[in-house]
């Protein structure tokens, strides 16, 4: 981050910079090396250095919504509670060869979740907290179905507002609360 809480700039937006910097100089007769028109466009940029500026810069531009990654011992049994009971959709699975650790996505909503079968992934009994806009609509949907594996309740106190709270088979919580 810059000055003031602010991002810097792009990486490519200060390298842009510094090209018509150094250009703007030769053209008045002032030579200067690139690294050094770098080094000056970070200074104004408020950074320390080009190395300050280019890793806020980069984190900024690769920066996108945080995945939670949680531990489950089978695909097998997780994938039927997150698709079959709770509605989510598998996006991906991936496996290094047969036989080896299976690691997939589900999402629902905006929600994205990563499962994974491979040890040291996640933790076991993780939590993820997920806003919704109508806990109550997905508590009667969960309670319509035939073959529930859960009856959750809602917790109107909650901090976050009301919120379901469901367990997965492996002890994982999902925490899906609608923001007041």
């Amino acid at each position: 981050m810059g000055p003031y809480g602010r991002p810097f700039m792009s990486v490519e937006n200060a390298k842009t910079l510094a090209r018509r910097l150094r250009g703007d100089l030769a053209a008045a007769g002032v030579e200067i090396s690139h690294s050094l028109a770098l080094e000056l466009v970070a200074h104004q940029q408020g950074a320390k250095d080009w190395n300050v500026l280019a890793a806020g810069g980069s984190a900024r531009v690769a920066a996108g919504p945080s995945v939670p990654v949680l531990r489950v011992m089978s695909m097998e049994v997780a994938l039927p509670f997150y698709v079959g009971f709770l509605g989510f959709t598998l996006d991906w699975e991936h496996r290094f060869d047969v036989g080896m650790p299976v690691y997939a996505q589900v999402s629902w909503a905006s929600a994205t979740v990563h499962l994974s079968e491979h040890h040291g992934d996640g933790s076991p009994h993780g939590v993820v907290w997920i806003p919704v806009a109508d806990v109550n609509e997905l508590h009667q949907r969960l309670h319509a179905q035939a073959d529930q594996p859960l009856r959750p309740g809602i917790d109107v106190d909650a901090p976050g507002g009301p919120t379901l709270e469901v367990i997965d088979p492996y002890g994982n919580v999902l925490r899906f609360a609608e923001t007041l």
